[in-house]
């Protein structure tokens, strides 16, 4: 953790506006995250900011096998990095805000869950709201999207996206101080939001 910490900062030395933390996710924090994700998953897990690993691996040692899990990291060093560590899951040098078409480009589908580390409390509501739609557009009906967050608050704005979604774990443990969240698009939300999606999808 402590070699992953060194790596983590010195990227955000280089550019503090890529990274969204200097410390890396604790391991309980990375398993409160994993319990989210449903059990015998017919299609794949997607993971949102892969960073050092540490969800990754709280991923794969939930049960979650490596060829259904694919990860998107945005950092060309960080990506390397994942792919040297885990030779067994499909690494995609990529951006969320791109999610539809980067998991097109690779035939990935369908997708069970998605979880995600992103900094999204950092980002303008517009990236936020983006983002969220970006994820709900590849997800099956009634698949969930796990995000942790620092905040009080949720991370992503439930009303403009016709979903509902509230805290599922705190992790008291980490530092500093997390909130696991779980959010799904509810069946009657479907139909009203796939106009919506569709030109997300386009975007």
């Amino acid at each position: 953790m402590l070699k992953d910490s060194r790596l983590l900062f010195k990227l955000w030395l280089k550019n503090p506006r890529s990274i969204g933390a200097v410390a890396v996710s604790g391991s309980e924090l990375a398993a409160a995250m994993a319990r989210q994700i449903p059990k015998n998953l017919t299609g794949h897990v997607v993971e949102l900011g892969g960073g050092t690993g540490a969800v990754t691996r709280a991923i794969l040692a939930s049960g979650v096998a490596a060829d259904r899990l694919v990860v998107i990291e945005r950092d060309p060093m960080l990506h390397k990095h994942l792919v040297e560590r885990f030779p067994g899951v499909k690494v995609l040098l990529g951006d969320a805000l791109h999610l539809p078409s980067l998991l097109k480009r690779h035939n990935i589908a369908p997708v069970a869950a998605i979880v995600s580390s992103l900094p999204l409390l950092s980002l303008k509501k517009s990236i936020q709201l983006r983002i969220g739609a970006q994820a709900f557009a590849v997800l099956e009906p009634g698949a969930p999207l796990i995000q942790f967050t620092y905040g009080l608050f949720s991370p992503l704005p439930r009303n403009r996206l016709g979903i509902v979604g509230e805290v599922e774990e705190r992790v008291l443990q980490n530092l500093p101080p997390a909130s696991v969240w779980r959010y799904v698009r509810p069946a009657g939300q479907l139909t009203r939001n796939h106009g919506r999606a569709k030109l997300d999808h386009a975007a």
